[in-house]
């Protein structure tokens, strides 16, 4: 073989070397950026469990405010029918002390 031949092959055989411990080494950088990645993707998987707990927890207490507004709205319905049947009553008893219809009605 000649020198020439020997130096080509010689090359030939580095690049090759050199290409594979490069695919090799691209490998396991490959490897471990998909680790990494695979890790992030728990990572906000479990971010994303939590927030749902909490968005289910908020929605809870917005039915119960929402329960308690209903409570409050049927309390004041009720307090204001009882203020318009007083107003009523006292409308009738100002009529009975004066012995007269206070909107001058004459009788």
């Amino acid at each position: 073989m000649s020198p020439e031949l020997i130096a080509i092959l010689a090359v030939g055989v580095a690049l090759a070397g050199v290409q594979l411990a490069g695919r090799r080494g691209l490998g396991a950088r490959i490897d471990r950026v998909e680790t990494r990645i695979d890790r992030r993707f728990e990572q906000v998987d479990r971010r994303f469990e939590q927030l749902d707990r909490r968005f289910e927890q908020v929605d809870h207490r917005f039915e119960q405010v929402d329960r308690r507004f209903e409570q409050l709205e049927a309390r004041l319905a009720r307090v204001e029918h009882g203020q318009a049947k007083l107003e009523g009553l006292l409308e009738g008893l100002r009529e009975a002390i004066t012995g007269r219809r206070v909107s001058g009605d004459a009788a």
